[in-house]
C-alpha cells in the first residue's frame, strides 16, 4: 500500500458489490476514508467490515438513487457528514441494466433506467461540486461502458445512458475544471466471473475471443484505473474516457 489517497475522502455509489465494491476497497487500501453506498444494507455492511478488517476506514450509507434531485442531495449531505465535512472524490458508479428490445421497452422501464443511470449522478454531481470547490478542488469519476460506442443487440436503452455519462464527463470537465475539479471516466469492457469448467461460455466471454486480452476482465482492473484517475499521477488528465476493455473497442477483433 502506497497510501496515495491518504487523508482524502471518497463517496462511491453502488459499491456494495462488483465494480463499485472493488473501487471502494482499492481507495480504502490507499488511505482514503470511503463511504460505501447502495440499497442493500447487508451487502454494504459486509463490504465495510472487509475494508475495516484490512485496516481501512469506511462507513455505509443506504441510498436509493432513483433519479430524484432530493435523493441525490440527501446522499451528498449524509456522506459529507460521515466524511468529516467534505467529499474529495466522487465515483458515479451506481447503475441498472435491464436490456429489453427497444420495441419491448415500456415508459416506466425507460424512466427508471435514465433516472438511476443519468439523472441520479447528474444531481449528485451538482450537489457535491460546490463543496469540492469550497475546499480547494476534487475529483469526479464516472463509469461509462464499452457498449456506448460499439452497438450490441438489446443494448439500446442502457448503452444510451452510458453514452450520456461519457458526454457529461467531457462537459463537466469543461465546466468544473477551471474551478479545480477534475472530471474523467472509466469505460469498462466485459466484466464477468469465469464460467465454471464444463459449462457453456457466457455470451460476454464469446465477445472477447479475438481481442488482445482474449478474456473477460475483473472488477479489480476497473478499480486500478479509477485509483489512478483519483490520484495525483493523473493531475493533468481532464475530460478523458479511459477504456479498460481488453482492447474490445479499440482493436479489430479477429474471429477465432
Amino acid at each position: 500500500m502506497s497510501e496515495r489517497l491518504q487523508g482524502r475522502t471518497a463517496l462511491v455509489t453502488g459499491s456494495t458489490s462488483n465494480i463499485g465494491q472493488a473501487i471502494a476497497e482499492a481507495f480504502a487500501a490507499e488511505g482514503a476514508h470511503v463511504v460505501v453506498s447502495g440499497r442493500n444494507r447487508e451487502r454494504g455492511a459486509r463490504v465495510v467490515e472487509g475494508i475495516r478488517a484490512h485496516g481501512g476506514r469506511a462507513d455505509f450509507l443506504v441510498a436509493d438513487l432513483d433519479g430524484s434531485k432530493d435523493a441525490s442531495q440527501d446522499l451528498a449531505d449524509r456522506a459529507r457528514e460521515a466524511l468529516g465535512g467534505r467529499i474529495d472524490i466522487l465515483v458515479n458508479n451506481a447503475g441498472v441494466y435491464p436490456a429489453p428490445a427497444t420495441t419491448a421497452t415500456d415508459e416506466a422501464t425507460f424512466d427508471t433506467v435514465y433516472g438511476v443511470n443519468v439523472k441520479a449522478p447528474f444531481f449528485l454531481t451538482a450537489a457535491v461540486v460546490p463543496g469540492m470547490v469550497e475546499h480547494g478542488g476534487g475529483v469526479i469519476i464516472n463509469l461509462g461502458s464499452w457498449i456506448a460506442r460499439l452497438g450490441v443487440p438489446l443494448g439500446a436503452l442502457y448503452s444510451s445512458t452510458k453514452g450520456a455519462m461519457e458526454t457529461l464527463t467531457r462537459a463537466w470537465a469543461a465546466e468544473f475544471g477551471p474551478l479545480g475539479v477534475r472530471v474523467n471516466a472509466v469505460s469498462p469492457g466485459v466484466i464477468l466471473p469465469p464460467t465454471p469448467e464444463g459449462r457453456e461460455p457466457h455470451p460476454g466471454e464469446v465477445m472477447m475471443k479475438g481481442t488482445p486480452a482474449g478474456r473477460v476482465g475483473t472488477p479489480e482492473a476497473i478499480a486500478h484505473a479509477a485509483l489512478w484517475l483519483a490520484g495525483d499521477e493523473a493531475a493533468f488528465v481532464h475530460g478523458s474516457v479511459i477504456d479498460v476493455d481488453g482492447g474490445r473497442t479499440g482493436v479489430a477483433v479477429i474471429a477465432a
